[in-house]
C-alpha cells in the first residue's frame, strides 16, 4: 500500500460524509431528508450511496489510489467484505480512515478538533481491518497566528499517536475558501508546517490534505520535503471543474475531492448513467492529478 501512493499515478477519493454532513450528501444525491427516518436510515442510505460509486467499475486502482472511509462505513461490508478488505482485494484502492470528532469551538479564527479519547482504540480496529492510514480535519477561517500555530501543532501531535499505532496520518488543516485572508492564512500555515515537520523523526513520513491555494506551486517545498509521503488537495467546496483547475496548476500535488468527486449523480439515475458520469468525474480528477 505505501509503494502503491509513493509511486503509482491518480488521487484519493473521500467518502468520509460524517454525520454532519451526511444529509447534505444525500440531498446532492437526489435523497431529501423526509424520504429517511432517524440516523440509522440515512447512514443505510449513504452507505449504499459510498457502496454504488465503489462497486462501479469505473472505480479501480488505475485511477484512484485510495479511498477515506467514514468509520460507519469501515465497520461495514460491501459485496459480503469489510469495506477496507474489498477496497485494497477486489479494487486495489488504498484503504483511509476519518477518526477525527468532529470540530471545536472556533478561538483565534481556527478551530481545533474536539479530543479523541478513544484513539488508539481506534486505530487498533483500523489495523485489524487493513486500513493503511487516517485523516483528520480542523480549520482556518482567518489568517491569525495563534488560531494556526493552535491547528497545526494538534494535528501533528496527534499525527505522531497514529504514527506510533502503525498507521500513516494524512493531516489536514483546511483554510476555509470563503476567507477574506486566505493568501496570508496560507502563508502562516506553510510556516507551521514546515516547523512541525522537522520535528518528525528520521524514517518516519506523513500526508498533508491541503486546500487548494492562491498561488500556484505554492506548496512546493512542503512537497519536496523528506517527511512527506504525498500532498493531497480538498476541493473545500469549490465546483470540480475549478477544482480540476486550480490543482492542475499545483505540480506534484494530488487530488482528495469529495462533493467535486460525487458531483452530479444521483439515486435515481440507471447504472449505466450513473457509471457514465462517475467514469467522467474520475477521469478529470485523474488527469489533474496527474501535472
Amino acid at each position: 500500500m505505501l509503494e502503491k501512493i509513493k509511486t503509482e499515478s491518480g488521487f484519493i477519493a473521500a467518502l468520509d460524509q460524517s454525520g454532519g454532513s451526511t444529509p447534505k450528501a444525500l440531498k446532492l444525491y437526489g435523497i431529501e431528508e423526509d424520504a429517511y427516518d432517524g440516523e440509522e436510515a440515512m447512514f443505510d442510505l449513504i452507505h449504499e450511496m459510498r457502496s454504488r460509486i465503489v462497486t462501479s467499475p469505473s472505480f479501480n486502482g488505475d485511477r484512484v489510489l485510495g479511498a477515506i472511509l467514514f468509520e460507519m462505513t469501515m465497520d461495514r461490508d460491501i459485496e459480503g467484505a469489510g469495506s477496507a478488505e474489498y477496497l485494497w482485494n477486489v479494487k486495489n484502492v488504498v484503504p483511509f480512515l476519518k477518526v477525527d470528532k468532529g470540530l471545536a469551538d472556533e478561538e483565534n479564527g481556527a478551530q481545533v478538533m474536539k479530543p479523541m479519547p478513544d484513539l488508539d482504540a481506534l486505530c487498533a480496529r483500523a489495523v485489524a481491518k487493513g486500513v493503511f492510514g487516517t485523516k483528520m480535519r480542523s480549520v482556518i477561517n482567518e489568517a491569525n497566528q495563534a488560531g494556526v500555530d493552535a491547528v497545526v501543532d494538534q494535528q501533528f501531535e496527534v499525527g505522531k499517536q497514529i504514527l506510533a499505532n502503525g498507521l500513516m496520518p494524512i493531516i489536514e488543516p483546511e483554510v476555509n475558501i470563503n476567507s477574506a485572508t486566505k493568501a496570508e492564512a496560507e502563508s502562516l500555515l506553510k510556516a507551521a508546517l514546515l516547523r512541525n515537520l522537522d520535528g518528525i523523526a528520521e524514517g518516519q513520513q506523513v500526508m498533508l490534505k491541503l486546500t487548494l491555494p492562491e498561488q500556484d506551486g505554492f506548496y512546493a517545498d512542503v512537497i519536496a520535503h523528506p517527511k512527506v509521503l504525498k500532498v493531497v488537495a480538498l476541493s473545500g467546496g469549490y465546483p470540480r471543474e475549478e477544482s480540476n483547475a486550480r490543482l492542475s496548476r499545483q505540480h506534484g500535488m494530488i487530488a482528495s475531492f469529495s462533493r467535486a468527486l460525487t458531483e452530479g449523480l444521483s439515486a435515481q439515475q440507471s447504472d449505466d448513467e450513473f457509471d457514465s458520469l462517475l467514469d467522467g468525474a474520475v477521469g478529470s480528477i485523474a488527469a489533474a492529478s496527474a501535472t
